[in-house]
């Protein structure tokens, strides 16, 4: 049963997302963005910040919209934990009103380096609160959820969104919102 185990579990890590389970998918995710975080630390550049921190933005963006989307509901349904599920949830409106401040910023503001430096701090809470023994990950992987299922649906709606993204514009719009305009987010210059 141990190598049956362990055998699927290799098999839904792999590749880049499709064919990994839920957990894997997004912990891939909360990976990528950790090394950027660090690059960005360790960047002296201006031009290089400002594309990390893009990078960062963006990537955040698509993996709060599919957890949204996706994995909480079905997070919710399975466990009926609702406070931790309001947690994540209000975890990710915090860092979706400072991702939209570092977007209509650049490099040249004063309060740049910092922004990106709390979305990092609040992105390092976020991620232990979801991977730690007890949270959110734990507990799905105790429920009834089919998280192989999840990892495909969680897939083609980032890979939706990433393509959507690809063509310079800012991040594509979640799904159920009518237009880009949000309070507080400006246009991004260039």
């Amino acid at each position: 049963m141990a190598r049956a185990k362990k055998a699927k579990r290799s098999t839904r890590e792999s590749g880049s997302g499709r064919g990994k389970d839920a957990i894997a998918l997004l912990k891939a995710d909360h990976r990528q963005v950790e090394e950027w975080f660090e690059q960005f630390e360790k960047a002296r550049d201006e031009d290089r910040k400002q594309r990390l921190a893009t990078q960062i933005c963006n990537a955040l963006t698509v993996h709060a919209t599919i957890e949204e989307e996706i994995f909480y509901p079905a997070f919710l349904e399975a466990t009926d934990d609702t406070d931790m599920h309001h947690e994540a949830e209000v975890e990710h409106n915090g860092a979706k009103k400072l991702i939209a401040e570092i977007e209509a910023s650049s490099p040249d503001d004063d309060y740049y380096d910092a922004k990106v430096k709390v979305l990092s701090e609040m992105i390092k809470h976020h991620v232990k609160e979801e991977e730690q023994p007890g949270g959110m990950f734990a507990e799905a992987r105790k429920s009834d959820m089919d998280l192989d299922a999840l990892g495909e649906q969680l897939a083609m709606r980032k890979s939706e969104l990433e393509d959507a993204g690809d063509d310079g514009d800012e991040p594509p719009i979640p799904r159920g919102q009518k237009s880009r305009a949000q309070p507080g987010r400006m246009a991004k210059s260039r």
